[in-house]
Order: C-alpha cells, then sequence, then structure tokens
C-alpha cells in the first residue's frame, strides 16, 4: 500500500495556513490551492493599491500566469507536470474575469486540456482575485 508523501517546496510561495504545497498518494498528486504570489517576494501580479493599502486595481492575466507558474513549481517538485494534469478548479473573486484568465489559463493547456470546474467565490485570502487546485498524475520513468 502506497504512503502519503507531504510535499512542501521551499522554491513555492510559502503557505499561508496550515496545509502542505501538495499530496501525494501512489501516482496521484493533489495540489492544494495556489495563488500568484511571487515566492520571493510575496507579492501578487497586476495588483495595486491605494495609500491606504486598499485593493483598487489587478490584472487577472498576470495573477492566472503567476498562479500557474506556481503551480508549475510544486507539480515539477511533486514528479509530475502540466501534461500530467488530470482536473482543475478554478475559484474567481469575479466571474467578468472569466475570458481573460480562460485566455491565460489555454497557454498552459492549449492541447492537453484537463477536466475542468470554475466558480465565482465571495472571497479569497490575501488580497487575490483567483486561486487554482489541480490533481494531477505523477510521471512515469
Amino acid at each position: 500500500m502506497p504512503k502519503i508523501e507531504l510535499i512542501k517546496d521551499p522554491a513555492s510561495p510559502r503557505p499561508l495556513g496550515n496545509y502542505s504545497h501538495a499530496a501525494v498518494y501512489g501516482d496521484l498528486v493533489i495540489v492544494s490551492g495556489l495563488a500568484s504570489r511571487d515566492p520571493q517576494t510575496d507579492a501578487i501580479p497586476g495588483l495595486k493599491k491605494d495609500a491606504n493599502g486598499k485593493k483598487i486595481a489587478y490584472d487577472i492575466r498576470l495573477e492566472t500566469k503567476g498562479t500557474m507558474e506556481n503551480i508549475r513549481r510544486v507539480l515539477e517538485a511533486a514528479g509530475s507536470d502540466l501534461e500530467h494534469v488530470l482536473e482543475v478548479n478554478t475559484y474567481l473573486l469575479d466571474m467578468k474575469d472569466f475570458g481573460a484568465y480562460n485566455e491565460a489559463y489555454a497557454e498552459y493547456f492549449s492541447n492537453h486540456k484537463p477536466a475542468r470546474t470554475t466558480v465565482a467565490v465571495a472571497g479569497l485570502p490575501g488580497d487575490i482575485s483567483i486561486e487554482i487546485k489541480v490533481v494531477a498524475a505523477r510521471k512515469r520513468e
């Protein structure tokens, strides 16, 4: 029987809560919901705040790309990659962002099109506008 392996990738943004970047069981890789935070600076690409620190603008394309790069990093740490993604669950703060998100997302899944669900949510942590989680298979050597 396979053991559960928890992945905490030091090259990825630190978790904001009590969770691992991913959990692996056999050939199955389950990546926690991730956002676009830069691993070194914690900055969110495209986020603009006013002088009081209130979010005033964001770029969902940049956030999607940053999120996908963080997912790519965690998948690689777990022995997988984007070509082995089976399922994607996306959480958007505003469904009006769907078109721009979908365009940026398609750059990562142009030929390989995993199953996907996209929903709008009431809130996300840390001033992000998108969070994505994936389930993938490990690459076989």
